[in-house]
């Protein structure tokens, strides 16, 4: 049972990677990266790194058009 947890997990994880590379390229792959990093090694400067780093890009579209 717990094989087929791990696996779907990695599905789901792989999945949501293509999703954000291909809405938000390789810069939201590597703040993706940098966020989760971060989490799991409870260090807060590559989360807030990553997580600045995506917000940035969340924002990037926005702040161009006003």
């Amino acid at each position: 049972m717990p094989a087929t947890l791990t696996l779907l997990s990695a599905v789901f994880v792989v999945g949501f990677e293509q999703i954000v590379q291909s809405k938000y390229g390789a810069t939201g792959i590597i703040g993706l990266l940098l966020l989760t990093v971060g989490i799991k090694a409870k260090s807060p400067a590559f989360s807030a790194a990553g997580a600045v780093l995506l917000a940035l890009v969340l924002a990037g579209p926005a702040a161009a058009r006003t």
